[in-house]
């Protein structure tokens, strides 16, 4: 069709016609790419990478993605596959059992933690949740080691003291468990309440920090 086009045109008209043809085309083409990186939900940009991890509190999975930590916690909670299933949906992305740089550094800042020689985590995260959840997991990390909060106080943190319901759901759906301390969180009776290791894991790692506590 350009052939037919270029006929009865001069030899430069001709080649600044075929020229801007290309240059259309190439557009074309970018937008085309644009739409597919922005709109196309089959294309999935990265793995997250996991490991697994034996530890002094049991099993541990741990997950990065673009170099942030997206999870850390117990291989075998209750409501694993639910937690699994949220971050695979929210980074558009599958789990592949791959090591690299961030899940090596949070090995390694656990094994300080739990030998009482680390109080303070410096590991990027990437939380996946919605904004409200991850208020409440924000706030959380304001928990200071050593110490405890409740539902209650944390609910008044975020500036919403009617939803204590739902900053407790909040909590147990945390998949970066003690880098974001939701075993921190106790009764306003005093008591301990539901942890995603167990009570007698909370329990410990309470005593932990208490013991290091300064």
């Amino acid at each position: 069709m350009m052939i037919a086009y270029c006929c009865g045109m001069n030899r430069s008209k001709c080649e600044g016609f075929l020229s801007t043809q290309e240059d259309n085309d190439k557009k074309r083409k970018d937008v085309a790419e644009e739409w597919t990186r922005q709109y196309n939900t089959d294309i999935k940009p990265e793995q997250i990478n996991i490991q697994y991890y034996k530890t002094k509190i049991g099993e541990l999975i741990f997950g990065s993605f673009e170099d942030k930590l997206c999870l850390l916690d117990f291989r075998y909670r209750k409501m694993r596959r639910t937690v699994d299933n949220r971050i695979k949906k929210g980074l558009n992305s599958d789990f592949a059992e791959q090591d690299d740089k961030i899940l090596r550094k949070t090995r390694q800042q656990l094994d300080e933690y739990f030998a009482g020689d680390r109080k303070e985590f410096n590991i990027p995260l990437l939380m996946v949740g919605t904004d409200f959840q991850k208020s409440v997991w924000n706030a959380l990390m304001n928990v200071p080691y050593g110490t405890t909060s409740t539902y209650l106080q944390l609910a008044k943190n975020i500036n919403n003291k009617t939803a204590v319901r739902a900053v407790a759901n909040a909590n147990g759906a945390n998949s970066i468990g003690l880098i974001i301390p939701c075993h921190r969180i106790i009764g306003s009776n005093g008591k301990l309440v539901g942890y995603g290791g167990g009570l007698p894991v909370k329990k410990w790692l309470l005593r932990l920090e208490k013991e290091h506590y300064i």
